[in-house]
């Protein structure tokens, strides 16, 4: 059985991990202590959090305990969260483009496109998560193909593919 502190320190470990409130009979069953026990030693730890004025808090619902912001620093949480925005190359978004209307597409076909080297800028794009290996063309060499993500679309607030505007190619063609 965990002495007093570790149990403490298991409670909060679970707190932290949890996303949502746990019930004290949970707390109890997992760290096998009564469900007095597991009210005591959660209440002293919320008491604890709160005296030392700690950026979080425990607090205790219907629903059971949950680990939660302390609603005075509320708005440096949500500076800290807020999307860092950083610019994408002119390279970076011209693959991007092309592999959005063309894929699965290899790093050879978006070279043939663009007419230069497409390395660097697929290796961001893959960095950021906008596209990613979605299989293998069945050609010598078997080069990658590569797709967007569920990312990209949601960057660029589409719901599917089918909502990217047309082409400039199949606007002239078909315009």
């Amino acid at each position: 059985m965990l002495v007093r502190e570790e149990l403490k320190g298991a409670i909060e470990a679970i707190l932290f991990a949890r996303a949502e409130a746990i019930h004290v009979e949970e707390i109890a069953r997992i760290t096998g202590v009564s469900r007095e026990d597991a009210q005591i030693i959660m209440t002293e730890l919320a008491q604890e959090y709160n005296e030392r004025k700690s950026g979080i808090e425990i607090v205790s619902s219907e629903t059971g305990f949950v680990m939660c912001t302390r609603p005075e620093y509320h708005e440096y949480v949500k500076e800290a969260s807020s999307p860092q925005v950083t610019r994408l190359s002119q390279a970076a978004l011209e693959t991007l483009a092309i592999i959005a209307y063309r894929q699965p597409i290899t790093r050879a076909e978006v070279e043939a496109v663009r007419g230069v080297r497409a390395d660097r800028a697929l290796q961001s794009l893959q960095k950021r998560g906008l596209i990613e290996e979605v299989g293998k063309k069945s050609a010598p060499g078997r080069p990658v193909m590569y797709g967007t993500t569920g990312e990209f679309l949601k960057l660029f607030g589409l719901t599917s593919l089918q909502d990217l505007p047309p082409a400039l190619e199949e606007e002239v063609h078909n315009g």
